[in-house]
């Protein structure tokens, strides 16, 4: 009988809003492993933005609200995508907010893709 591969829980990365800027900020640690699920939540008052390489403006995560990615729903082993280990996300505001926090959950793959 064929399980596919264990997944992997991170730990949570989290800004507050005090320390979110204009400038691009790391957004919890690199990729510990092969990310199959990333979640970005947004309970500021104001809209965020995620960038994969801290220049780039990537994402928009509205004003108390998320963005789920599943980039290996429904495949096993090494099908389907993934965010690579090591890489980081950043997060800076389109807006000042004065309240509220920005997360990453991720789930990656144990031991490899």
């Amino acid at each position: 009988m064929a399980f596919g591969t264990r997944v992997q829980f991170n730990p949570l990365g989290t800004v507050a809003f005090g320390s979110l800027t204009g400038t691009y900020a790391p957004l919890g640690p690199p990729m510990p492993g092969h990310a199959r699920v990333i979640k970005f939540s947004n309970s500021t008052n104001q809209d965020v933005l995620i960038s994969a390489d801290g220049v780039t403006d990537n994402l928009r995560v509205a004003t108390n609200s998320f963005v789920l990615f599943d980039f290996a729903s429904n495949k096993i082993q090494e099908d389907g995508l993934f965010v690579q280990k090591g890489d980081q996300f950043y997060v800076k505001y389109a807006a000042a907010p004065s309240s509220g926090n920005v997360w990453i959950e991720v789930i990656t793959a144990a031991g490899g893709v």
